[in-house]
């Protein structure tokens, strides 16, 4: 089940990225969700397998999304991941007196 992707990014939002196969370029990707998505920017290629690590992505949800619809769908982290990790003086500093 291995499978070449390319990966791009959504030029309207930030850590938005769209996984297909290769071969079939963006040729299954929906016009609809493409037009939410903008004009998709290619990052990179990369060989996916089951055994294969993503830093935020189940590889088994992707490549069964690549299987089904064609295309996966990544989408950005919720604003809480951000700042989790910010000391509460650094989160405070803009609050009004």
């Amino acid at each position: 089940m291995k499978r070449i992707c390319s990966v791009y990014k959504s030029p309207r939002k930030n850590e938005m990225y769209l996984y297909v196969e290769r071969r079939e370029a963006l040729t299954r990707v929906p016009e609809a969700l493409l037009a939410i998505f903008g004009a998709p920017q290619h990052v990179f290629d990369l060989v996916l397998t089951p055994e294969r690590k993503l830093a935020r992505e189940n590889t088994g949800t992707v490549l069964a999304n690549l299987d089904t619809r064609g295309f996966h769908l990544q989408m950005p982290p919720q604003e809480e991941d951000y700042i989790e990790h910010l000391p509460e003086e650094l989160l405070r500093r803009n609050d009004p007196l």
